[in-house]
C-alpha cells in the first residue's frame, strides 16, 4: 500500500493557464502528524534567527517544506488556541478565551477598571472535533501530550475525565487531561493518563516514544497523530547534560523576572528538537514521509522572563506580536515544494479546514468555520480568500500584566482595541515588526475602518466583552 501510494504521488505540474500549479490528489488519504509545542516563541529556534540555540532537526525539517513568517496562534494563551484547532472556530465564538481554570476572576490585577469577559472552562462534548471528523473518514487517531480543554481538573469538577481526548474522537490518549503544565517533566510523572515507566525518564522523549509506537502500529491505514508535548512550558526542567552545556556558554542571562533560568529553557528547546527529530526519523524508517502531512507550530508566544523575543514586542498573554506570532513549518513531500517561504498571514484556526481539505473530507454542514484551508498556499495553486484574521483576548493573564483587548490583522497592518481606555493602536507589522510606531493618529481612516471590521466580527462571533467592576 505504501509503495502504491508513493508512486501515485504526483509532481507539481505548472499549467499553461494563469501560471498556477496543479497537483494530482494522492491515491490514499494521507497521514497527518501535527506537532504543537507549548509556549515556544517565534524566535526560539535557530532557523528563526536565534543563533544561540541548537535546533538541527527542526532547521532541517523546515527546509523540507514551507516555512511561514507571519503565522499566528488563535490566542496569546494555550487553551483557546487548542480549542480553536479542535473545532475550527475562533476562541471568541467558543467563549473559551483564556486558560481553562476554576476561577477566572483570580487573575484580575490590582487597579483593574474592568472585569474580564465571561468564559467557558472546557470544550463541550457537543462540538464535533477534528479527530471525530477524521475518524469519520477512516483515520485512526492518537493524542500525546497536553490537552488542557477538559475542565478545571479538581474535585469540584467530576466531569473533567469525561472530556479528555479519548471522549473527543481520539482512539488513544497518552497524557492528555486538565493539566496546563506537568507536575514533573521526569518520571514519576504524576499523570493519571500516563503510566510511569522508568524513574528519571524525560517526558518529551517518552511522548515521542509513544507517538512512534502508535505510528508503527497503525502505519497500514491513515492515521492522525496530535503530538502536543507539554514542553517548553513551565516548570523549567531539562536533562542535566543539556543544562550544563548551555550553562557554560555566554549570553544566557536571566532576561526578566528571575523566575526561571534561560539556560534551562535553552536546554528544553534542544531536547524538544531531539524528541521531534526522533518522530520524524520514524516516518523515514517506515517509508511514510511522502504519505504524511506534518505540521509544526506553537500554541502561543513564549513565557516572559526566559527568552528574548526581539524584535517582537510582548510575550505570552499579550496581543502584541510576541504573544501571538509563532513558528509554522509544513511538510508534505511531492505536494509542498521544499525550501519555500510564505509571508501569508495564517492562524491556527486554519488547521481544522486545512487538514480536512488534505484528507478530502467536507466540514459538517451548518457548522460555522472561522478558519480557511491554507492548502492552496502550500501547493502554490491559489490564494487565501479572506481579507483579515482576528483575535479576542478580553481576559487577564495570570503570568504577566496585560490589557484586555481584541485585534485584527488586515494586509500589512494590525490594529489592537484596548477596552480599558477604549483606545486603538495601529501598526504596520511588516515594516515595523517591533510595533514601535502607533499609526492610529496618522491614519485615522484606516484605523476607523479596521476597528469597524473588528467590531462587526466580534458581534458576528457572539464574543463576550469585558464587564464593569
Amino acid at each position: 500500500m505504501k509503495l502504491l501510494f508513493a508512486t501515485a504521488l504526483a509532481l507539481i505540474i505548472v499549467s499553461g493557464c494563469g501560471g498556477k500549479a496543479q497537483v494530482e490528489e494522492p491515491a490514499r488519504r494521507p497521514n497527518v502528524l501535527m506537532i504543537m509545542i507549548d509556549d515556544l516563541g517565534w524566535t526560539d529556534l535557530h532557523i528563526q534567527g536565534n543563533e544561540k540555540l541548537e535546533t538541527p532537526m527542526l532547521d532541517h525539517f523546515a527546509s523540507q517544506g514551507m516555512r511561514f513568517t507571519d503565522s499566528y496562534a488563535a490566542a496569546p494563551v494555550c487553551s483557546p488556541t487548542r480549542a480553536a484547532i479542535m473545532t475550527g472556530m475562533s476562541p471568541a465564538r467558543l467563549a473559551i478565551t483564556n486558560h481553562v481554570s476554576g476561577n477566572q476572576d483570580r487573575f484580575q490585577p490590582p487597579g483593574a477598571t474592568l472585569r474580564a469577559a465571561e468564559m467557558i472552562n472546557h470544550l463541550d462534548l457537543d462540538y464535533v472535533t477534528l479527530a471525530e471528523k477524521l475518524k469519520e473518514g477512516g483515520y485512526t487517531t492518537g493524542f500525546f501530550g497536553k490537552w488542557h480543554l477538559s475542565g478545571i481538573g479538581d474535585e469540584m469538577d467530576t466531569l473533567e475525565p469525561s472530556r479528555r481526548p479519548q471522549h473527543q474522537g481520539f482512539d488513544v490518549n497518552v497524557g492528555g487531561l486538565s493539566f496546563g503544565g506537568p507536575p514533573s517533566f521526569f518520571d514519576p510523572y504524576q499523570n493519571p493518563e500516563l503510566e510511569d515507566r522508568q524513574e528519571g525518564e524525560y517526558l518529551p522523549f517518552r511522548l515521542a516514544d509513544e507517538a512512534m509506537g502508535f505510528i508503527e502500529e497503525h502505519q497500514d491505514k491513515p492515521f492522525f497523530v496530535a503530538l502536543w508535548p507539554y514542553t517548553v512550558h513551565w516548570p523549567m526542567e531539562a536533562p542535566q547534560d543539556l543544562v550544563d552545556k548551555y550553562a557554560n556558554r555566554p549570553g544566557f542571562e536571566d532576561y526578566g523576572d528571575g523566575i526561571e533560568s534561560s539556560t534551562t529553557y535553552a536546554a528544553m528547546i534542544e531536547a524538544m528538537d531531539d524528541a521531534v527529530g526522533r518522530v520524524l526519523a520514524k516516518l523515514d524508517e517506515l517509508n511514510l514521509a511522502e504519505e504524511t502531512l506534518v505540521i509544526f507550530t506553537s500554541d502561543n508566544g513564549a513565557y516572559g522572563g526566559v527568552t528574548d523575543l526581539a524584535p517582537l514586542r510582548g510575550v505570552k498573554g499579550h496581543l502584541y506580536e510576541g504573544g501571538i506570532r509563532v513558528p509554522l513549518f509544513v511538510r508534505w513531500p511531492g505536494q509542498i515544494e521544499a525550501g519555500t517561504v510564505s509571508g501569508e498571514p495564517v492562524i491556527s484556526t486554519d488547521f481544522f479546514a486545512t487538514i480536512l481539505d488534505v484528507a478530502g473530507l467536507e466540514p459538517t454542514p451548518g457548522v460555522p468555520l472561522d478558519g480557511e484551508s491554507i492548502l492552496p498556499v502550500l501547493r502554490h495553486t491559489g490564494e487565501m480568500e479572506r481579507e483579515a484574521i482576528y483575535f479576542h483576548y478580553a481576559n487577564y493573564a495570570f503570568h504577566g500584566e496585560n490589557r484586555l483587548g481584541s485585534a485584527i490583522r488586515q494586509g500589512d497592518y494590525k490594529l489592537i482595541h484596548f477596552y480599558d481606555q477604549d483606545e486603538v493602536e495601529l501598526y504596520d507589522v511588516v515594516n515595523d515588526l517591533s510595533e514601535t510606531t502607533n499609526l492610529a493618529g496618522e491614519m485615522p481612516e484606516r484605523a476607523a475602518e479596521m476597528k469597524a471590521n473588528l467590531q462587526a466580527w466580534l458581534i458576528a462571533s457572539g464574543a463576550k466583552i469585558p464587564r464593569p467592576l
